[in-house]
């Protein structure tokens, strides 16, 4: 869709609560070799992430950066703009939004820390964990209980009421998990489902890498989704198709899931695809792809995943550059509806607020947020 105007964005940030942090020239293994070849083949200049953020400018309703792509995307608010809310991360990942205290929660793998937004007066506070075991995905279970998959300790931890951690998973089949990175829970029955592709052990930027198995892409063990029963405890490999597991979400109906598959960052045989299983009862069936990430010719990476309530998918997609970058969403038959452009690589999403009507995305340094005329179809 051709632009008609220069795109400016609303920004809560402008003064972040510490100096932002200069990157580093480190190797990202899972994706600089990626984007690198992204941008190579797409002609994608620096100048693709040249948009400003200006508080002092008003949005132009309806924001230009929601894109309708589809009649079947009528969650677009004609008068809401995109925000960003907080800035200064290294690398965001792992929102998760809490009903109860009424705030987001995210990681900045990298800094080892998790943040929280508080929506009552848009405070945010650093540290909020620290150290987080360079924390990836985050969830909330059923009690309110905090879940992070943590890529230096290779583990599935839970915060308790007393202060207290559980370690619900850190092997399996008598081997180290390779870096957990994503989780969810079951409202049945308290079933925990986490992905580990294990880019948390491939490099010391975001964990541990594991010297051991120098030159191998696979950490410890091939990667996989695994499930943790909410009673025993007793942990399953319900799937390993896809090359590198990465965001993953139940349908609204709790009938299928979804999982992303970022294993072109090391596999050529990958694609960037998002993958759906039916859900039968503690296994996951007929596994097949259920949306490509291909747009106009250009392909990245879809990384955090959510559904809404009509079963739509909404998915954080990067990589490739301006026009692509941001959030894609997925009508159920897997055919592309609309778009949310952001001038930074997303990488995950939840829904949120007192109504679950608002998107948040973690961006590579920000925070974003946006109304939509939709609710998430999960606590989070």
């Amino acid at each position: 869709m051709p632009r008609i105007q220069e795109h400016r964005f609303i920004d809560l940030a402008a003064s972040p609560s510490a100096p932002r942090k200069q990157l580093p020239e480190l190797d990202r293994r899972s994706f600089l070799k990626v984007s690198a070849t992204l941008a190579a083949a797409t002609g994608m200049s620096s100048a693709a992430y040249g948009r400003n953020f200006d508080s002092g400018t008003p949005v132009h309703y309806p924001d230009p950066d929601i894109v309708v792509m589809d009649k079947r995307f009528r969650y677009k608010l004609g008068n809401t703009p995109i925000m960003r809310l907080h800035t200064g991360t290294l690398w965001a990942e792992g929102p998760a939004w809490n009903g109860v205290g009424r705030y987001l929660l995210w990681s900045d793998i990298p800094n080892d820390e998790q943040l929280r937004w508080i929506e009552e007066d848009g405070h945010v506070s650093r540290r909020f964990r620290f150290p987080a075991g360079n924390s990836n995905g985050n969830t909330f279970d059923y009690q309110g209980r905090q879940i992070a998959c943590e890529h230096g300790n290779r583990r599935v931890l839970r915060y308790e009421y007393n202060g207290k951690t559980t370690v619900l998973a850190d092997k399996f089949d008598g081997k180290p998990l390779n870096a957990p990175n994503d989780v969810i829970v079951h409202p049945n029955d308290g079933s925990i489902w986490f992905t580990d592709p294990g880019y948390g052990s491939l490099m010391d930027y975001e964990g541990n890498r594991v010297r051991e198995s120098a030159g191998s892409v696979q950490p410890y063990q091939k990667e996989a989704i695994y499930r943790i029963d909410g009673q025993s405890g007793a942990i399953t490999k319900v799937a390993d198709q896809p090359f590198k597991p990465n965001g993953l979400c139940f349908s609204h109906d709790y009938r299928k899931m979804y999982v992303a598959d970022t294993g072109a960052s090391h596999y050529d045989a990958a694609k960037n695809i998002i993958w759906q299983y039916d859900v039968d009862g503690a296994t996951l069936k007929n596994p097949r792809t259920f949306a490509d990430m291909t747009l106009n010719g250009k392909s990245g990476f879809s990384d955090g995943i959510r559904c809404d309530e009509d079963g739509n998918v909404w998915s954080s997609a990067g990589w490739v550059g301006d026009g692509y970058d941001g959030v894609h969403i997925f009508a159920p038959d897997g055919a592309r509806i609309g778009q949310i452009r952001l001038p930074e690589i997303c990488s995950n999403v939840c829904f949120g607020g007192s109504k679950r009507n608002r998107l948040f995305m973690t961006g590579s340094q920000s925070l974003y947020a946006v109304f939509v005329e939709t609710r998430g179809a999960h606590i989070t």
